[in-house]
């Protein structure tokens, strides 16, 4: 028999696993959702004296209330700041735990405390900076109804479903937040299982991703004792999807799920498969963090900055200028006869979006500078999260850029980035971007939650008169210029193109 022992997450309790728990022991497993002291009722504490450990306590006490000889597999679940005291009491009790399900949460480090995973940025910042002037005491106000979608999607959630979990939502005390999570390393052989919500903005797809740009910190997410899961469904499954979150469960205890591909599987990762059009050979010419791709012709000449999307991890090699994609679109570009630019930028984290608009507004000025380039004729052309970054350029288009283009963008903050309140919002940008040409190919098979950004954006664009220009391409994947077959890709790269080239000659 299964033993579940499941540890809910910020400002919440053992309350809200129940519908999951009745339906898992229909199904013949053991429960036991654990009511964690200072958050649950009958489990009191003033929120000053409880921190990481006392849960990590909590956790271990119901492990060690299954008997050893038993022969009963203990499964410990952790939602959201859950797998902190999950993980905390693996560590110490590493044979007994046959698996540790991360259900929509982080990768929790040695030495780092769970205000890292906190989403909410501005409210991060203001803790830590209570948390180095020695404020450990109190606890942290629960969301109101209309607060919840800061702390993850509410996708899913009922009306009812929402009250419920406003009602029975408690302070979370900040010692839980601010003690850094102590592991010696044992917690490291016990097999793992990564359930994702997917409209809460992550998917198995973009963790493959994520693994495929090298980052040795994720490389052990591909050991084959790690299997993942996807739920269609935001981030309080256990109250969206209780039915499916416990056949999931069931499913992950006996080993099931999908395994990641390493990155010396054989074929090239997704990024660096090649471009499906067949564009001249030219050479690069490398000025700083800017590569440029100039045609053969008389100068200045329109140019065209490309602007990958991320986060990228830094170590990622080769860097994204260098990938086949973003060479590909810059030389057809220079084929076209306008400049094509690519570059680097710093986006490695969703807190570095602020960093990136930094970088990619120094490379449009170098650009600009090039006596090759006509400087009152550029158009920038953002991907993937990079569209993010084109909110500025939206809210105040200078007179010298002609055109913006995106490719399967993210076009508003998905939920948990925690930058809801941020200038990086296209969708509510887009409003200000008067006559500036706008060309945007949407992919016709996005993953759902980067589809509402783009479905919200165009709504927007429509809504005031913005020059809006779709391409679509029906069968296509979030990266379909090396995903989907040549022949549904190139007519919609060549028309964007050739759109985008017009508005800058024409």
């Amino acid at each position: 028999m299964t033993v579940f022992i499941m540890v809910a997450g910020v400002f919440t309790g053992a309350h809200v696993w129940r519908e999951t728990a009745e339906r898992l022991a229909a199904a013949g497993s053991a429960v036991h959702a654990v009511p964690l002291t200072g958050l649950d009722a009958g489990r009191p504490a003033g929120p000053d004296s409880v921190d990481l450990e006392t849960h990590i306590a909590d956790v271990i006490a119901a492990i060690d209330a299954v008997d050893a000889a038993s022969g009963q597999e203990i499964v410990l679940v952790g939602h959201d700041y859950g797998i902190h005291p999950v993980l905390g009491a693996a560590d110490r009790r590493p044979s007994r735990v046959a698996r540790v399900v991360f259900l929509d949460c982080g990768m929790p480090q040695n030495g780092v405390p769970a205000l890292a995973a906190v989403p909410d940025r501005a409210l991060r910042a203001r803790l830590a900076e209570r948390a180095q002037r020695g404020g450990r005491a109190g606890g942290l106000t629960p969301p109101s109804r209309d607060e919840w979608q800061r702390w993850g999607s509410v996708d899913g959630l009922s009306a009812a479903a929402l009250d419920r979990l406003t009602a029975l939502a408690a302070p979370q005390p900040l010692g839980t937040l601010l003690q850094p999570l102590r592991l010696t390393g044992a917690v490291a052989a016990v097999p793992t299982t990564g359930v994702l919500c997917t409209r809460n903005g992550v998917s198995i797809d973009l963790v493959q991703r994520l693994v495929d740009f090298g980052d040795p910190a994720l490389a052990a997410l591909t050991d084959p004792r790690v299997t993942f899961f996807e739920l269609p469904t935001g981030h309080w499954p256990m109250l969206s999807r209780p039915a499916e979150l416990a056949d999931v469960l069931q499913r992950a205890a006996a080993g099931g799920g999908h395994h990641l591909r390493p990155v010396d599987a054989g074929a090239p990762p997704a990024h660096l498969r090649p471009f499906p059009l067949d564009v001249p050979e030219l050479p690069r010419d490398r000025r700083g963090q800017v590569d440029l791709y100039v045609p053969d012709a008389e100068g200045p000449l329109p140019a065209v900055v490309f602007v990958h999307g991320g986060p990228v991890p830094a170590g990622a090699r080769p860097t994204p200028r260098d990938w086949p994609t973003l060479v590909g679109h810059a030389r057809l570009a220079a084929a076209e006869g306008v400049v094509g630019v690519t570059l680097d930028h710093r986006l490695h984290d969703v807190a570095d979006y602020e960093r990136a608009a930094g970088d990619v507004t120094a490379a449009v000025e170098l650009v600009r500078a090039d006596p090759r380039v006509d400087a009152d004729r550029i158009a920038l052309w953002f991907f993937s999260g990079g569209g993010l970054l084109a909110a500025d350029w939206l809210t105040g288009p200078p007179v010298w850029l002609r055109c913006l283009a995106a490719s399967y963008p993210i076009l508003a903050p998905l939920p948990g980035w925690g930058l809801t309140g941020s200038r990086f919002h296209p969708v509510r940008a887009v409003a200000h971007a008067g006559a500036l040409p706008l060309v945007l190919l949407r992919a016709g098979r996005e993953a759902p939650g980067i589809a509402a950004t783009v479905e919200a954006f165009v709504n927007a664009a429509e809504d005031s008169a913005a020059h809006l220009e779709l391409v679509d391409v029906p069968n296509g994947h979030h990266g379909f210029e090396t995903l989907d077959a040549p022949e549904e890709t190139r007519p919609a790269l060549l028309h964007a193109m050739r759109s985008v080239t017009t508005h800058l000659t024409g």
